[in-house]
């Protein structure tokens, strides 16, 4: 038996045989050319193929893993018709007079290290999009199939990483799983995998995935391990695990309607975190009762300048119609510390978690945060919109974003624009400063919700990114208990409700505890809220 070690970006178990895919590779040569306008009229013929495969790669993603997953190769199409990419390819082919398909290749290349060598984990993770669109181009100038392995039973995929394109290319009826040597869990493929509910190992520690193609294995997505040719008494003890998910998957989804409520009669909030609409959908399919937290920024680093206002209305008002009658927290921009993209010009900080970044980028830059601020209003007048402000510190700054809101609301006024007057201002204890004046900060607000994640770092002074610190980090530090319960009492004193949002409420270990406390609402990932309020009703 052999044993693998990986990263899980979707947790759940499969047992089937493996099949290598390699990919196809294009072998793209080059050579001169003569008439470099024919060369680029053929260019443009395979491109416009390439985006009719596209539409018709979207139309499938629509049936198979839904509308927000589909906007995978809707952005991909996007990409193959950039005017800068098109204009690089032909100028290439028109001044060094060289062949189509190596221009695409040095083109593709070229963007694709652009991306890569962005700060951003998401924007890293685009160079693979405009690998696959390149690829895409060329194999479509030269005629070369794109479809995907066919299977005669359902398979364990096993590659060195595989792009959007193939991954749903593949029969969905005979995917079990994924175990790929490379990829993140921030790329497209994995993204597709959460969508189809698949599970799916990424960064396999193995020197070489081909030589397991037809062996029999067990993939595990919750304890992020591959098992190759197990023994008879590990096969038999997973077939059980297997047979015990699939029961405790049909008793979560019996919860779908149910109230969240403890064994004493407590009503508790369940709401869902977002950082796009893919995530808005999984909450309403796993019944959330709202979304605690929706992570605007990811508006901002999707995009090469910055969101206009439609963008950002469209983009709230659809999660607001998604939602229905049911709350929608927004936070506001939290840009900077780990999340940064090019066109915001931010300086290099030695210690960017403690830097410029959030709600001090919004008051040093007012244009920004308005026009986010106009969007999100506008957008309110479509559904039960919340906005929460993140990184405060101070009653200072809740003034000062009073004031720019009030701004905001006279010039939607005066321009006949309709929006929400009365939506609820919530804000994040996510620092010592914000939980020690919360009985303060509590007279000026309508809610609040304890970021657990950036509150243990600057309590515990350890920045949760630095993985030589993770011994030291404790997520169950005493201290950081004392700030929320002092907190809960300071807010609740006001006739204020308080729900958390970090990482630690989603830890079922101290979902009691919390409770006990008094936390009001619980925002976890989609993928957990059932089993959350299995945990919450038996509390």
């Amino acid at each position: 038996m052999v044993t693998l070690y990986g990263e899980s970006v979707y947790k759940d178990i499969c047992i089937g045989k493996l099949s290598y895919y390699g990919g196809k590779e294009s072998t793209v040569t080059q050579y001169q050319i003569e008439d470099s306008d024919s060369e680029i009229a053929n260019y443009k013929e395979a491109s416009q193929k390439a985006v009719e495969q596209l539409k018709m790669l979207y139309d499938k993603a629509i049936r198979e893993v839904g509308e927000d997953s589909a906007a995978i190769f809707e952005a991909h199409r996007m990409m193959l018709e950039d005017s800068e990419y098109q204009k690089a390819i032909e100028t290439l082919i028109s001044t060094e007079k060289v062949n189509a398909a190596y221009a695409i290749s040095v083109t593709g290349k070229k963007f694709a290290k652009m991306f890569q060598n962005m700060d951003n984990d998401y924007m890293r993770e685009r160079a693979v999009d405009v690998q696959d669109v390149s690829d895409r181009l060329i194999k479509t100038l030269s005629n070369e199939t794109l479809d995907g392995n066919k299977f005669d039973e359902p398979v364990i995929i096993a590659a060195r990483d595989l792009t959007p394109s193939d991954t749903l290319q593949f029969p969905k009826e005979k995917l079990l799983g994924f175990m790929l040597e490379q990829g993140s869990a921030n790329s497209h493929t994995a993204i597709l995998a959460r969508s189809m509910g698949i599970p799916a190992l990424i960064s396999v520690q193995t020197l070489c995935m081909e030589k397991y193609d037809g062996h029999q294995a067990i993939l595990d997505g919750e304890n992020s391990v591959v098992y190759i040719d197990p023994d008879e008494e590990t096969f038999s003890e997973y077939e059980k695990k297997v047979a015990e998910l699939s029961k405790k998957k049909k008793k979560l989804q019996s919860l779908k309607g149910k109230e969240t409520i403890t064994r004493s009669g407590r009503k508790i909030r369940l709401y869902a975190n977002a950082g796009n609409l893919m995530d808005v959908d999984n909450a309403v399919e796993n019944d959330a009762e709202g979304i605690g937290l929706f992570r605007s920024e990811f508006l901002y680093l999707e995009n090469s300048d910055f969101p206009t206002e439609e963008q950002q209305f469209e983009a709230y008002k659809q999660v607001l119609e998604k939602m229905g009658d049911r709350q929608v927290i927004i936070r506001t921009l939290d840009i900077g510390a780990d999340k940064k993209t090019d066109y915001f010009k931010l300086d290099d900080e030695e210690n960017p978690a403690m830097g410029y970044r959030a709600l001090r980028i919004c008051l040093t830059r007012p244009e920004i945060f308005k026009t986010q601020l106009r969007a999100l209003y506008r957008a309110g007048c479509y559904g039960n919109l919340a906005i929460m402000i993140p990184m405060v510190i101070s009653l200072e700054e809740i003034q000062m974003v009073r004031e720019i809101i009030l701004q905001v609301q006279q010039e939607l006024k005066q321009e006949g624009k309709p929006y929400k007057e009365n939506v609820e201002l919530g804000i994040m204890i996510e620092t010592p400063a914000a939980a020690l004046i919360s009985d303060k900060l509590a007279k000026e607000v309508d809610f609040f919700s304890i970021g657990t994640n950036d509150l243990s770092q600057y309590t515990m002074a350890i920045d949760r990114q630095n993985q030589n610190l993770q011994h030291f980090f404790n997520p169950h530090h005493e201290a950081v208990f004392k700030l929320i319960e002092m907190s809960i009492q300071a807010i609740h004193n006001e006739g204020k409700w308080v729900g958390i949002c970090g990482e630690l409420g989603a830890d079922f270990d101290v979902t009691q505890k919390l409770i006990e406390m008094g936390i009001d609402e619980f925002s976890v990932s989609p993928g957990i809220l059932l089993e959350m309020r299995k945990k919450i009703r038996e509390s």
